[in-house]
């Protein structure tokens, strides 16, 4: 492939300066949007969440993006993409630049605000794969902001490194697989499942803390006021005056899943009946905006599994709104009732179909690749 060699006359230290900061920016741009590519309703829903609080805190009109989250996030996330790629070969500089610069500036403000104002605890820069707390989200846009800001400086002389025929190739090549591999993600799952509940987890050991809280116990030696600590209580009064304690591992021990929560119509909490035996979970999260394409899968599904397995439908609609949806179509088992972004969360489609066998997930199932009984009792006994 022709390339453009760099200019000779630059010196040592801008070209190296130029080709980090290329890097750096490139390759971030890149792996964060290949880690949304893998799963752009995760990103619809983090806008979701944007548009929620903006519609709180500063007007109702960002209510109106809510239905679009997903055609926003996926540009979103193929321009990202696609700005990655084209710094790495010094595409069109100066359109390019002058994009980044005005992403980078509202990326920043999104997660300063999210930071400084607590309002949303994980950003989503990199998905499921990676979760960054939101000052941590900050600083990370800020050495970004520094590193374009560079670019955008001497944008005049990064020069492309590919004649301009293979340059918009790439770029056009980059666009399309961007966009097919996040529509494949969509009306399928996730390449690679990054989430709590992907299958070989165990749901009820992802709801523990992984490890035993450590505390760090302080006293005072009473003979001469020495300070000492102890991973243990000291009993001894006598010798020992105590001052406080603290938990010494306390980011470590945070539960992968917290807010997992199941309730029949009564109102009664059956959480932990969902972790015996073998389930096979119908999830559709909000009955009103349900696929019902592959409705009469899911009813052969059903009716080839009726008394070798129990199925349950789990929904955050309504009782009105789901005695709606079920009887309109014929959907004859129970359902209960959980939070609408725990279900979100537990498999990207609406509906889904998820198995588990004491909690573990043996099987996930976009409604597009609804299995039949004998998939589903196979994968109970694997």
């Amino acid at each position: 492939m022709p390339l453009i060699s760099e200019p000779s006359n630059l010196s040592t230290l801008q070209s190296l300066t130029d080709k980090i900061s290329r890097f750096i920016v490139g390759g971030l741009f890149i792996f964060s949007g290949l880690i949304k590519l893998n799963d752009p309703v995760g990103t619809e829903i983090k806008l979701e969440e944007y548009f929620e609080v903006f519609g709180q805190d500063f007007g109702s009109f960002f209510l109106y993006f809510k239905p679009f989250a997903l055609e926003l996030g996926m540009f979103l996330i193929v321009l990202e993409v696609v700005l990655g790629v084209a710094v790495l070969i010094n595409y069109r500089m100066e359109n390019t630049t002058k994009i980044l610069l005005a992403l980078i500036v509202f990326f920043t403000f999104l997660t300063f605000y999210s930071a400084y104002f607590n309002k949303v605890t994980d950003c989503g820069c990199f998905g499921d794969a990676i979760k960054l707390t939101p000052w941590e989200s900050f600083i990370k846009d800020l050495i970004l902001v520094v590193l374009i800001l560079h670019l955008f400086w001497h944008r005049k002389r990064l020069k492309p490194l590919l004649v301009p025929k293979y340059g918009h190739t790439i770029i056009a090549a980059t666009t399309l697989i961007s966009l097919v591999l996040g529509i494949y993600a969509v009306l399928h799952l996730p390449f690679i499942d990054f989430r709590a509940y992907r299958i070989g987890n165990n749901i009820p050991q992802q709801m523990q803390p992984p490890e035993q809280p450590v505390f760090e116990y302080t006293f005072l030696k009473k003979d001469n006021g020495q300070e000492i600590t102890s991973d243990k209580y000291l009993t001894d009064t006598l010798q020992y005056k105590y001052v406080g304690v603290e938990q010494t591992n306390e980011e470590k021990t945070k539960a992968k899943i917290t807010d997992y929560a199941v309730s029949s119509i009564e109102g009664e909490d059956v959480t932990q009946t969902t972790f015996e035996g073998v389930k096979l979970f119908f999830i559709i999260y909000d009955a009103t905006k349900a696929s019902v394409k592959n409705i009469e899968e899911i009813r052969e599904l059903i009716g080839g599994l009726d008394g070798k397995i129990e199925m349950m439908a789990l929904t955050s609609s309504s009782a009105e709104q789901f005695e709606a949806f079920r009887h309109e179509n014929q959907l004859a088992i129970p359902y209960y009732f959980v939070d609408a972004t725990v279900l979100k969360t537990i498999v990207r489609s609406n509906p889904g179909i998820t198995l588990w066998v004491d909690g573990t997930v043996k099987g996930m199932w976009h409604h597009n690749d609804t299995p039949d009984a004998a998939e589903v009792l196979s994968a109970a006994t694997e």
